[in-house]
């Protein structure tokens, strides 16, 4: 293994001036679940590890009916879902966040890290795309945000520059009439990485489709938006969650790999938009 330094940064700035000053050559641990087994592997060479898991900005996790949900880039899953409110209010997020390896994982890995892996099959993604998260980013200049949807660049690949290091994730407050929900297919429960994930949401008024949020992972080189702005005002019918997968579909543009060819995956990014938006509708019902 790679010699590195270690220091478990104390407030945001420090984190951001021991990054600033390392660059490429300093990584930042929050839940470490990726960036171990990288480093071990020797897949990263870092100079320095800025550990930010003792920052207050990273560790919060709260919510409110008002001003909606924060949480900490360190903050690990378990906490959130774990947490009654929080499930209730953001039921997709649960969803995803309980898929994120096995239970041991999930009492480490944070949100934040997995965001920062930037993975297109993470399955943290897609469901914080259909959750409208935004990404509170501190470096040099100050403190910025990012919309999750805009977070990745590429495989791997993210927004974050020299510097600056993600604090926080922030969510609006559900309105009435607001479901969401996760799916992702595996071939088999050994292979803990998504051929094809899919986040929902809808706001519900009555019958009528007030907004719709569809997101999906590992059918592109970073997780995708699809277009459904065409959907609002429609009648939250089959009719609707049809022409919704159709959308899904055609913005897919996976490739065929071990774990799929590019007809299996463009045809379950329908499959996977129909059903999570089934079960969004649903939810937002009260029925589920």
């Amino acid at each position: 293994m790679h010699a590195f330094d270690y220091v478990a940064a104390q407030t945001v700035q420090e984190a951001v001036s021991l990054l600033a000053e390392k660059g490429d050559a300093a990584r930042v641990l929050a839940g470490g679940t990726d960036l171990i087994v990288q480093v071990r592997e020797g897949r990263r060479s870092p100079d320095l590890i800025v550990d930010v898991k003792t920052i207050p900005d990273t560790n919060v996790l709260s919510y409110s009916p008002q001003s909606g949900l924060t949480i900490g880039a360190a903050v690990p899953c378990y906490r959130i879902y774990g947490d009654e409110a929080i499930a209730a209010a953001y039921p997709g997020l649960v969803d995803a966040f309980s898929l994120v390896g096995g239970t041991q994982i999930q009492g480490r890995a944070s949100v934040g890290g997995n965001l920062c892996n930037s993975s297109p099959a993470a399955d943290t993604i897609p469901a914080l795309m259909a959750h409208n998260a935004m990404a509170v980013i501190a470096g040099p200049g100050g403190t910025r945000e990012v919309a999750v949807a805009d977070f990745c660049t590429g495989p791997g690949r993210n927004v974050l520059q020299n510097g600056e290091f993600l604090v926080s994730l922030t969510m609006p407050a559900p309105p009435a009439g607001f479901g969401a929900c996760y799916l992702r297919f595996i071939p088999r429960n050994e292979m803990d990485i998504a051929v094809v994930g899919a986040g929902s949401s809808v706001v519900l008024g009555g019958t009528t489709i007030v907004s719709i949020r569809v997101a999906l992972g590992a059918v592109g080189p970073t997780p995708i938006m699809v277009d459904t702005s065409a959907l609002e005002g429609q009648p939250a019918n089959e009719a609707t969650i049809n022409m919704a997968a159709e959308a899904a579909m055609a913005a897919a543009s996976p490739i065929s790999d071990m774990r799929g060819t590019v007809e299996q995956r463009r045809h379950l990014s329908g499959v996977l938009t129909r059903r999570t938006l089934q079960q969004a509708i649903a939810r937002a019902n009260g029925e589920a």
